[in-house]
């Protein structure tokens, strides 16, 4: 949650309960269930690490003045190296969902490009599968969990399919690089 928070931050300095408003609101129904005091104790350890500061808020409209959080340049070079870092192999989907929407809202890296880079991997990973079911028989316990991984891994590519056909509408119009 760290890194996400971070990218978030790199988007503009906030306080706590509104980052957490934005992850709930990225993770739809699986965000109902996060805690704030997980946002408030990871800020706490960004801030301990350097990679966050924090400021009492200026004159706030209503209730009291709030801790708002920046980005040191510590935190803004970890978001980066973050967004840049591949998924893995056993990357979980809602993660690698708020690394999507962490890269839209910094700026940082473009979602269609970490869209392009996982299903690069995925795709390998599926070749790989489907090579080794070819050495076991279909009906052996071995085949069945290759057989296995392999759906996963369609699985995962037509989720990637349906996330590159939002984000597409999503992209920012006109950065040079093609016709739009």
């Amino acid at each position: 949650m760290q890194d996400v928070l971070l990218a978030l931050l790199a988007k503009e300095p906030s306080h706590g309960y509104d980052l957490r408003m934005r992850l709930v609101a990225a993770l739809g129904p699986l965000g109902e269930a996060l805690n704030a005091g997980q946002v408030y104790v990871a800020l706490s350890r960004l801030e301990k690490a350097g990679l966050a500061v924090n400021e009492r808020e200026d004159a706030p409209v209503r209730g009291p003045r709030r801790k708002v959080y920046a980005l040191t340049a510590s935190g803004r070079e970890r978001v980066a190296a973050w967004l840049a870092e591949s998924a893995g192999p056993r990357a979980d989907v809602s993660e690698f969902h708020l690394k999507l929407v962490a890269a839209a809202e910094s700026g940082l890296a473009d979602p269609l490009a970490l869209v392009a880079a996982r299903r690069r991997e995925l795709m390998s990973g599926l070749a790989e599968a489907q090579h080794a079911a070819l050495a076991h028989d279909t009906d052996s316990e071995a085949g069945l969990l290759l057989e296995g991984i392999a759906l996963r891994l369609q699985a995962d590519l037509r989720w990637l399919a349906a996330c590159e056909r939002t984000w597409s509408v999503r992209a920012p119009r006109g950065n040079g690089g093609g016709s739009g």
